[in-house]
């Protein structure tokens, strides 16, 4: 049985910068642990791949949720990485933190905006330079696009046509506008925490990188976590932690984790036969996501992604672009454009994000037939929805997916909000700068009634892969809080939850970045408590 000071359980997001920051110190040894295999492959490294990994099950969970009752009964679908790099190694790669109000709500436990900018900053490496809020030598490569689509570039201008304000930095001091994403890539290429923060450091002799290893259970000795058992190519493995085990397998896998090893519900592991090693009632509470909805047009533009003579033409081009100039078409990260906008004056920070995609999606492009015709698609999604939901255990198997329950629209209010928002995209899709790329609408949502469109929505609304806050970051006197706002598990030593399960709430925006913040400030507490502990 080996053993290392820490083990990282998960190599996603925060794993990799875990993974970076803890094996600076010699003196220490580092197991990172992921699930799916390594990321070398061109399907995760050229932005256009993503293609073939999102709507499959390659290098990807491919989670289905439960029959949503606001959704009219329909399972939504849950990509998320099985990669090393985790979901950063298969999205769109846009670079969003939230607003900068979304962290003063969590002032009381210490993670406002002043307290979480440096580690944003720290973070990034942003091809724009640096200043008050922005990193110039972070590990994290942050670029402007490279495609220069003609779709995406008129999307903002049709959006500033009706009276939104165009928005040069959705990091900057103000979030709402449209305009264009700033993406994770370097030179024209998927630069994924993975990229970011492990590659550099692998030739650490005290960082240990296992892949294609499924982590079963945590190992408990009393209160206190020593270690993890897991299965490597059907072969039983044990490891054993001298200071902390961290578990960084995201807001499904993190909660499943702790539930097959006794800590959670008391009932729910009763019920699943699993002995109790610590009550924590909020362990899979508290699910939330955006919803979010897709308008797909279809279009006789080449330079958006699709099947045909002239789109087959453009893309060969495109490949020795890529190739020679690292640009163009397959650098896109396919939601090259958006904004934010406010769906009542009032309020002090947009509700709505949307994301203008450079291909007609349809059903997360599991639609192939709808998903090869050249077009273009606009997501709407609430950011911050009432609706809650919850992540439970399947049965005691390991290798059994949890049951997933966003309860996407379970508040009317978040319905009305959606509507709302789609209305706004309409105004701007069919806008006369719109129209010249459009041969047809797929839904006609500008057409329907109230009435019609609220109903439409309940039947094609889905995730717009965003889960956060099944283990809630609070203070003890929270029931249903399960981690510290050092991220310690409430009642467990030497256990650390590190992902976007601790969000207390929903991040107005993408959630890639705000994680790796999130990790970025946890490896200094727990440096902290060590060096501490042998002074």
């Amino acid at each position: 049985m080996q053993s290392f000071d820490f083990i990282i359980v998960g190599g996603g997001s925060a794993g990799c910068v875990l993974a970076n920051r803890l094996s600076e110190d010699p003196n220490v040894n580092v197991l990172l642990i992921e699930s799916g295999t390594d990321d070398k492959t061109p399907a995760v490294q050229i932005p256009s791949g993503a293609v073939t990994i999102v709507p499959t099950k390659y290098k990807n969970w491919a989670y289905d949720t439960v029959p949503q009752p606001g959704l009219n009964g329909r399972c939504g679908y849950q990509p998320r990485g099985k990669v090393l790099g985790g979901s950063s190694s298969i999205n769109a790669m846009i670079y969003i933190r939230g607003h900068q109000q979304d962290y003063n709500d969590w002032q009381d436990l210490g993670w406002g905006w002043q307290d979480v900018l440096p580690y944003f900053i720290k973070s990034e490496n942003n091809q724009n330079g640096e200043n008050a809020l922005h990193g110039g030598s972070g590990p994290l490569y942050v670029s402007n696009t490279r495609s220069n689509n003609q779709v995406a570039s008129d999307f903002v201008r049709a959006g500033m046509s009706i009276g939104i304000a165009h928005n040069l930095d959705f990091n900057g001091p103000e979030q709402e506008g449209v305009g264009l994403y700033q993406v994770t890539q370097k030179n024209g290429l998927r630069c994924s925490a993975a990229k970011a923060y492990v590659d550099p450091v692998r030739f650490r002799s005290n960082l240990t990188i296992e892949t294609s290893l499924h982590v079963t259970h945590l190992s408990f000795k009393d209160k206190t976590c020593i270690g993890v058992s897991g299965i490597k190519h059907d072969r039983n493995v044990q490891f054993t932690a001298n200071k902390e085990v961290l578990l960084c397998a995201g807001a499904f896998g993190s909660p499943q984790l702790l539930m097959l090893s006794g800590v959670g519900p008391k009932q729910h592991l009763k019920d699943n036969n699993i002995n109790l090693v610590h009550d924590l009632p909020g362990v899979g509470e508290n699910l939330q996501d955006h919803p979010d909805y897709v308008s797909s047009y279809l279009s006789n533009n080449p330079t958006t992604f699709g099947l045909s003579f002239r789109g087959v033409w453009h893309m060969g081009r495109q490949l020795v672009n890529l190739i020679v100039n690292r640009s163009g078409l397959l650098t896109s990260n396919f939601a090259e454009s958006g904004g934010f906008v406010k769906t009542d004056d009032a309020l002090e920070r947009p509700d709505i994000q949307f994301h203008l995609v450079v291909a007609s999606v349809q059903d997360h492009a599991r639609n192939w037939r709808a998903s090869l015709k050249h077009g273009y698609s606009c997501h709407t999604c609430v950011l911050r929805p009432a609706s809650k939901g919850s992540v439970k255990l399947r049965s005691n198997d390991p290798f059994d997916a949890p049951l997933i329950d966003p309860n996407f629209l379970g508040e009317k209010a978040d319905l009305e909000i959606l509507r709302k928002g789609v209305r706004e995209a309409s105004k701007i899709l069919e806008s006369d700068i719109m129209l010249k790329h459009k041969i047809r609408s797929v839904h006609n949502e500008h057409l329907m009634a109230d009435d019609e469109l609220d109903e439409h929505l309940k039947n094609h609304t889905d995730s717009v892969y965003h889960p956060i806050g099944t283990c809630k970051m609070s203070h003890e006197q929270d029931p249903m809080g399960v981690v510290n706002p050092q991220l310690e598990v409430h009642g467990i030593n030497n256990l650390r939850v590190i992902d976007a399960s601790v969000f207390p709430a929903l991040i107005g925006g993408n959630t890639n970045a705000p994680v790796i913040m999130l990790a970025e400030r946890a490896s200094d507490f727990i440096k902290q408590k060590w060096q501490s502990n042998q002074s």
